[in-house]
């Protein structure tokens, strides 16, 4: 139970920052705010049947229709997100247990692929199609050298302890590249996740944030990967207050 009560105590601060930084926006994003970013509702329902639950936000544009521009290199490569924080534990998700919010990002990139095992675009090739909305599960951490004061949580590559899911794209950072269906249809995107790749948790709270991230490689100072922009909430104040529908 305390373990419990320090880790919801740690979500709660985070996100109460990240709220309280939200309406800084970085001045170099490119991506500006507008209608495909600005989210009217969340949910997350599962289905017996399918033994999945079906993750959805709702914008007041097309859902995904915006993507960032490249900027033509890694270093420095804006990432766009439709991000779900939850309540889930790293262990939930085939990450080793340690602090920080599990969320499933919904994203896009036009610079590089961090999906090796997954051809999104039916190409082929599979080390093209970044800019194709697909779904990460990451452990953020509160980070104040950004301005969205979250990053993804890295790690030291000699760090043995650290324990990833088979499917990570090798980076030191807590992320994976699970391969889940991601769909946009009109104002929704949608991603489907099968209940044992989540170790069949249906009992969650969650939230919907819309977010700009960036890549560093370059500046020791600042995150790998950094949430630089918050362009909408889907509770208004990132209380993680939405269940899941069974």
């Amino acid at each position: 139970m305390c373990c419990m009560k320090y880790r919801m105590t740690i979500i709660c601060c985070a996100i109460i920052l990240l709220f309280q930084v939200s309406s800084f926006a970085c001045d170099m994003c490119p991506v500006n705010d507008n209608p495909d970013l600005q989210i009217k509702k969340v949910s997350v329902t599962h289905h017996e049947m399918l033994a999945a639950t079906v993750w959805d936000i709702e914008v007041v544009g097309s859902a995904g229709g915006t993507t960032p521009d490249p900027a033509g290199q890694l270093d420095g490569a804006p990432v766009l997100g439709y991000v779900f924080p939850t309540t889930l534990k790293p262990t939930d998700v085939g990450f080793s247990d340690t602090e920080g919010i599990v969320a499933l990002a919904l994203t896009s990139h036009p610079d590089f692929d961090d999906t090796p095992l997954w051809d999104e675009n039916a190409d082929q090739q599979y080390d093209n199609d970044g800019i194709i909305w697909h779904p990460h599960w990451v452990v953020l951490v509160k980070d104040e050298r950004v301005a969205g004061g979250l990053a993804v949580k890295q790690f030291d590559k000699e760090d043995k302890s650290v324990i990833l899911p088979p499917t990570n794209p090798g980076m030191p950072m807590y992320m994976d590249s699970p391969g889940f269906q991601v769909i946009t249809h009109k104002e929704l995107i949608r991603v489907v996740v099968p209940d044992y790749r989540m170790n069949f948790k249906k009992d969650f709270s969650f939230d919907g944030v819309a977010a700009f991230m960036q890549v560093n490689t370059s500046d020791q100072s600042r995150p790998m990967l950094g949430v630089y922009s918050v362009f909408s909430v889907a509770s208004g104040d990132l209380s993680l207050p939405y269940k899941v529908k069974l």
